[in-house]
């Protein structure tokens, strides 16, 4: 078995609860896949075969441990934490007890492995844009005009940005002073910045 002397020094300086826990994580990963590797990333124990499978980590009052594709993998013993529970992606545990019986934790570990061995990629997490941010100068005409602030208000996000963007595209104060006009007007209108393409 390859054993980390980082994670051995890992799981030393842990707390007086956590080491038990922590051990027996490890030495279930090592019964599941022999080949497993181990190292520290971002502070604390993970464990790659063919890829990352999982990882663990010690706190001031909880341990935790994870699988890095959980998002693919099926939770029949329902050992995936709930919202507002997940602990760097794991369950809070907080002593031997709270872990589930050794098979349990063997068959999701090789459910892990599984899914690098047949590379098996997550998906691209969807990136959160950014709220809207409206620019001083399009803030003072919205409240200049009253149907255009309402129409603006009643736009999607979307409709919202695409405007917030084409304004803010301009690269010649000129530009943007026409293009601050005519977005008052379309909105006044109740139209959204790409309405002369909804029909094409």
């Amino acid at each position: 078995m390859s054993r980390s002397p980082a994670v051995d020094a890992y799981i030393a300086r842990s707390a007086d609860f956590a080491r038990p826990i922590l051990t027996k994580f490890r030495a279930l990963v090592h019964k599941a896949c022999p080949r497993i590797e181990e190292t520290i990333k971002w502070g604390m124990p993970f464990f790659e075969f063919q890829g990352i499978v999982a990882h663990m980590a010690a706190f001031k009052q909880h341990a935790s441990y994870g699988f890095w594709k959980r998002r693919l993998m099926d939770d029949p013993a329902g050992q995936f934490p709930k919202p507002g529970e997940s602990s760097v992606g794991g369950r809070k545990i907080r002593s031997l007890a709270d872990l589930p019986a050794d098979a349990v934790l063997i068959r999701y570990i090789r459910m892990a492995v599984a899914l690098n061995e047949q590379r098996i990629q997550l998906p691209p997490r969807a990136r959160k844009k950014a709220p809207v941010r409206l620019p001083a100068d399009l803030a003072a005409a919205l409240r200049a005009s009253p149907k255009a602030k309402a129409n603006y208000a009643a736009f999607s996000r979307s409709q919202r940005r695409d405007y917030v963007e084409w304004l803010t595209a301009a690269k010649q104060e000129a530009t943007r002073t026409r293009r601050l006009a005519t977005a008052i007007k379309w909105m006044t209108q109740g139209k959204p910045h790409n309405w002369k393409y909804r029909n094409c």
